[in-house]
């Protein structure tokens, strides 16, 4: 596997997922989006791994990732930014545009 778009961009990335009913549904989504692409035609390349699932009861780092996603649902849904603000310094910006979260480090 490799970067179409940057042959010389060799970074991998796994996803990771919270344990639940939705497990095989999206397995074969990431059979699809590797094999075929989604939706606006381009191919997933650069997995490292088939998609992982643990129980967020026993990883603190799923439990970091559902605390975030909620801040981040409930600032955009409900305007409610109580938690969102407290993260909000780790995206990185262009102007107005929010592009992504980076590490607190």
């Amino acid at each position: 596997m490799y970067n179409k778009q940057n042959k010389k961009n060799p970074q991998r990335g796994i996803a990771i997922f919270d344990k639940s009913t939705s497990e095989l549904t999206i397995q074969r989504l990431s059979h699809v989006f590797t094999a075929t692409g989604h939706q606006w035609g381009k191919r997933l390349n650069n997995f490292a791994e088939v998609p992982l699932f643990l129980d967020s009861k026993m990883s603190r780092s799923i439990q970091m990732a559902d605390l975030i996603a909620y801040s981040i649902f409930r600032h955009f849904e409900y305007k409610d930014s109580k938690y969102f603000s407290v993260i909000q310094n780790c995206f990185d910006t262009d102007g107005k545009a929010i592009h992504g979260l980076h590490t607190l480090v």
